[in-house]
């Protein structure tokens, strides 16, 4: 096992280490979604006349829906398959109708989901200094060598690596750094659970690490449930490639001032 995932884990393992996580990933849920009360008033008229495609059509127009179902990003992209597809929204509005009005409010005005507001949070926790070297400018970065992290979208720094490090995935990345003259490339995750898409979440920052890259070191900023020793995919291949620089951002700082 690489030596910066085994303090990772002893971390996660021996010392408060969601306590302190949270510092990196304040995953504080937003308040309630709020929904409009003339479009609520609108929706409520549409549900006690039952006007299936017309409900139907007011509901898509919410940042979110009141039920998962696999044919609604399909009616959401394509609002004009509402009308040819009567059966399917007589089904859907059955489910609504059982839901009825004040489960509707509710499922319509849930926070957002946390997962969903963890991406930025590492680059704010990045901004408080706490790695104790500047966050600049790509202009900035490139204008001397001293230790700083490069400040701009996740976008801006793939296209920043792919000019100056041969990087060839087209992904965006969450960190780029230069500690005593060594340059750092990397992607931030807080994997919340096991299986399905936190399971792909990992995947994706491993294709990172694996990128053959010029000049500079591909890590994984991980953090989360991968550290939990057991017979789980995660930790098995944190075992199993001590190759691969996979470090919590709780010891990121040690890691680059040691480079």
């Amino acid at each position: 096992m690489n030596y910066w995932s085994q303090l990772s884990i002893d971390y996660a393992n021996q010392r408060n280490y969601l306590d302190d996580l949270f510092s990196v990933y304040p995953t504080i849920p937003d308040g309630i979604r709020d929904i409009e009360q003339n479009a609520w008033n609108d929706i409520q008229a549409a549900f006690n006349d039952n006007n299936d495609s017309h409900l139907f059509k007011l509901l898509l127009g919410l940042k979110l829906f009141p039920i998962k179902d696999s044919y609604i990003a399909y009616l959401r992209r394509d609002a004009s398959a509402i009308d040819r597809n009567p059966a399917t929204i007589a089904r859907l509005c059955g489910r609504l109708k059982e839901l009825g009005l004040d489960r509707i409010l509710e499922k319509c005005s849930e926070p957002k989901e946390t997962n969903r507001q963890i991406g930025p949070l590492f680059r704010r926790w990045l901004k408080k200094g706490t790695i104790g070297a500047p966050m600049v400018s790509i202009a900035d970065f490139l204008d001397n060598n001293n230790n700083a992290i490069v400040d701009a979208s996740d976008a801006e720094m793939k296209n920043f690596a792919i000019a100056h490090f041969n990087y060839t995935r087209d992904k965006g990345l969450d960190f780029i750094g230069r500690f005593n003259g060594n340059y750092v490339i990397g992607e931030a995750k807080f994997l919340t659970d096991f299986g399905g898409h936190q399971n792909a979440q990992f995947e994706d920052g491993i294709q990172t690490v694996k990128a053959e890259v010029k000049g500079a070191t591909a890590i994984a900023i991980y953090d989360g449930v991968c550290y939990i020793q057991g017979d789980n995919k995660l930790y098995r291949f944190i075992d199993n490639n001590s190759d691969f620089v996979i470090l919590s951002a709780l010891v990121l700082r040690e890691y680059l001032y040691q480079l």
